[in-house]
């Protein structure tokens, strides 16, 4: 990246984070201002200013975002502050998602005739959700809280559960080529990642927790230690062959366990610049996967995005949460709200950079489309489906002092960027 394409980045992110407020009023979000921002740098008016990433950038860029992503995500999530509806969670993390990638996978197959790796690629990349693509609904007092809570903690984990199919499939189309790099090998790197994860964000919540309870770390460098930690978790994997993604991941899920509340304190500065990041990947998306995908556009990828969105979320939401006492109004929301965002955008852009045009173009231009679909239709619904069915959610919410956990951050997009 030139200097020139650094002051057009630096002065995106200024003017967005000037703006933010007036234009999130009418529904224009981070996602919609980037990627046409990307778009007209790159195939618009705005070339001939010569805005020209590469793709060892993007793809580093896209590497950091998921990192500091699913390390932050985990991180915020304490076990024993939401055992109320822990059964809730289970069911939509450990049933709905399954049934979700298997049904994105089978349809892939179906209707676009790849390999049963490009299939599962697409399958996966896609089953994650994005809580802060419907920020309307999310900020919401209408809608009760424990239904938000619901749909924003299934975002928080769901990237980092889908990251290994996702690791698997590139595997499996860069193996089926000719490559050494299989399922197999992809699968230890994940047992690797695990263990990576564990000893690092294990270690550095006793160290984090030791230093705030003696008072050793200054209080404006805490958060920077936590961010060292994350790329620390994610870096000391790849450095030993392993999956870094999973290690953030579960160097998040460790830091909290072993860190608590001293640690989770110092996590708001990873989720910043996550934050920030966040806006340069949704600009690299612009800029590099939507004029293709929109290229290669046919009745078949316009098929499979609508019912992405529709019946292959909303169908297994709607059967893991049987017998859950919730309600068919809040099922049907919950199985609504289901954005497709940052992590199938990162997702892709990896598997473009891995995979190479010729192989990953088909499959990332079904994950392209779909996230625009869902950026335009999930964040134009957000707030009037929350002002006119938010009421009739609140028996969902009866049963359980609910009110008395604590509200976890909005996710990625609009994460208190600048």
């Amino acid at each position: 990246m030139s200097v020139a394409d650094l002051a057009i980045v630096a002065a995106l992110v200024f003017g967005w984070g000037t703006l933010s407020a007036r234009l999130e009023r009418f529904d224009v979000t981070a996602p919609i201002v980037f990627v046409l921002a990307g778009l007209l740098l790159t195939h618009g008016p705005l070339a001939v200013l010569g805005f020209t990433p590469s793709d060892e950038l993007i793809k580093t860029l896209a590497e950091f975002t998921l990192a500091l992503v699913l390390f932050s995500d985990a991180s915020r999530v304490g076990l024993h502050e939401l055992r109320a509806d822990s059964g809730l969670y289970l069911r939509l993390l450990g049933v709905a998602l399954p049934l979700t990638i298997a049904l994105g996978t089978l349809l892939a197959l179906a209707l676009t005739g790849t390999s049963i790796w490009l299939a599962l690629l697409v399958g996966a990349a896609l089953a994650p959700t994005d809580a802060a693509l419907g920020a309307g609904m999310m900020a919401n007092p209408v809608v009760p809280a424990r239904i938000r809570r619901l749909i924003n903690v299934e975002s928080g984990l769901n990237d980092g559960i889908a990251t290994p199919f996702v690791s698997v499939a590139i595997a499996g189309v860069a193996g089926g080529h000719g490559t050494a790099h299989g399922p197999a090998a992809a699968m230890a790197e994940l047992v690797l990642g695990v263990g990576v994860g564990v000893a690092v964000g294990g270690v550095g919540g006793l160290l984090v927790n030791a230093a705030r309870r003696r008072g050793w770390a200054a209080e404006g460098f805490g958060g920077a230690a936590v961010l060292g930690l994350a790329l620390c978790a994610y870096a000391s994997a790849v450095a030993m062959h392993g999956n870094g993604f999973i290690a953030a991941f579960v160097g998040g899920l460790a830091f909290r366990a072993i860190g608590g509340q001293r640690g989770e304190r110092l996590v708001p500065f990873v989720e910043e610049a996550g934050g920030l990041v966040s806006l340069l990947v949704w600009l690299a998306f612009g800029a590099v996967e939507v004029v293709p995908a929109l290229q290669r556009l046919n009745w078949q990828t316009v098929v499979y995005a609508v019912l992405s969105l529709t019946v292959i979320r909303m169908v297994p939401v709607a059967l893991s949460l049987v017998g859950s006492g919730l309600g068919r109004a809040a099922v049907a929301f919950v199985g609504w709200f289901g954005p497709r965002g940052l992590a199938s955008v990162v997702f892709a852009l990896i598997a473009l950079e891995d995979l190479g045009e010729s192989e990953a173009s088909s499959a990332v231009a079904v994950i392209a489309v779909t996230v625009l679909l869902s950026v335009l239709v999930h964040g134009a619904t957000a707030d009037p489906l929350a002002r006119r069915y938010g009421p009739r959610l609140v028996p969902a919410a009866d049963g359980a002092d609910h009110d008395r956990l604590p509200e976890l951050p909005e996710r990625r997009i609009i994460r208190r960027a600048p």
